[in-house]
């Protein structure tokens, strides 16, 4: 007997639901996947807290979640796209150009009407994919090489933000970086560094646990984020701010070394947000922004299926769909968890893992 189609949908600041949705009623171009696995990320956890992700405000319900894997169950009618029982990962952004703004054509995540699954950016906004069996595009399925977990596999879009913030730093090979926050999108920047060579890896965080998994993922280093005098002693060569946090941003500058390089991977809030910018002038640091990622997401299956890129620290509890509510209260306590997935499929449903939780 088919489960219903159970779907974690925000109505509101602080109300997050288990609502029944009806099956998916596909386009030509679109395959219906049955979930496996969706990690829950910040910005899902913004629109529960807060009913709202920056500055994409929630004004109706929304189906959570962009971090999915799963199986294809129909295939795409017009042809396209992955066949019946393939599994695949899913690239979340759809681009789009609104006719007035320019942006470069090789960095569609620049895109000025570009839509995101699970975002309220957009009235109707996005809905997202933390359901049993949804319908998309078959252009955003990424099929999976034969042998990669899917449960590490759930890590390929958390993990190709990291990999496009890595970029954005330029040729880390050799050199000391810092990475300031090391929550899931820290952490795996850290794995992604190592991936690519960096000489030497320091993380600073607020908890023990971030730190830790830091340290297992590849960091030389850790550092107490309280610590002012420890980051800027640093002097790195590059460092990734993470955390998206006033206090943080001021960490990156003040940990750069002079004529370093800063990458802003945590989206600070909305509106003017001070920053130590005659440090940044007088040191000559360059400071680049990074936002979520263009076709990175392919280099990081190929990496996590050849074991090239190591990120399975970063998986530290697993709900069933059931208990999202718990999942998610889990995920929002960064002393206790790093990456928390939710298990969509009624049959891999068993005890909540829990390694390292307090």
């Amino acid at each position: 007997m088919t489960q219903e189609n159970l779907a974690v949908v925000a109505h509101g600041k602080g109300d997050l639901r288990l609502d029944a949705l009806p099956e998916p009623t596909p386009a030509a171009d679109e395959a219906v996947l049955a979930i496996a696995y969706g990690g829950v990320c910040g910005s899902d956890l913004h629109y529960w807290m807060h009913g709202a992700a920056g500055e994409s405000i929630l004004r109706d319900p929304l189906v959570l979640g962009h971090e999915i894997v799963g199986t294809v169950l129909h295939a795409a009618a017009d042809g396209s796209g992955p066949s019946v029982g393939q599994r695949v990962a899913v690239h979340p952004a759809t681009p789009g150009d609104n006719g007035e703004t320019p942006f470069p054509d090789d960095r569609p995540n620049l895109s000025p009407a570009g839509t995101y699954l699970g975002s309220a950016a957009r009235i109707p906004h996005t809905q997202g994919a933390f359901a049993r069996r949804v319908a998309l595009p078959s252009r955003m399925l990424r099929v999976l090489p034969e042998g990669l977990d899917l449960k590490l596999a759930s890590l390929a879009e958390p993990a190709a933000v990291a990999w496009h913030g890595v970029g954005q730093a330029g040729d880390v090979r050799g050199k000391r970086v810092l990475v300031i926050g090391a929550g899931p999108i820290g952490a795996l920047v850290v794995a992604v560094l190592k991936h690519h060579g960096a000489g030497e890896i320091i993380a600073s965080d607020l908890h023990e646990l971030p730190l830790a998994v830091a340290t297992e993922l590849g960091a030389s280093r850790v550092i107490d984020a309280r610590d002012p005098d420890a980051i800027a002693g640093v002097h790195a060569d590059v460092v990734i701010e993470s955390s998206g946090t006033v206090p943080g941003l001021a960490s990156a500058i003040r940990g750069a070394g002079r004529g370093g390089r800063v990458v802003m991977l945590g989206l600070q809030r909305s509106g003017e947000v001070p920053a130590l910018l005659s440090l940044a002038i007088t040191r000559e640091l360059t400071l680049v922004g990074s936002f979520r990622f263009a076709d990175e997401i392919d280099a990081v299956i190929e990496a996590l299926a050849d074991r090239s890129l190591v990120v399975d620290a970063v998986l530290t509890h697993e709900f069933p769909v059931e208990q999202a509510l718990d999942a998610f209260a889990v995920a929002g306590d960064a002393s206790r968890s790093s990456k928390v997935l939710l298990s969509f499929d009624p049959e891999d449903h068993g005890s909540p893992e829990e390694r390292g939780a307090s």
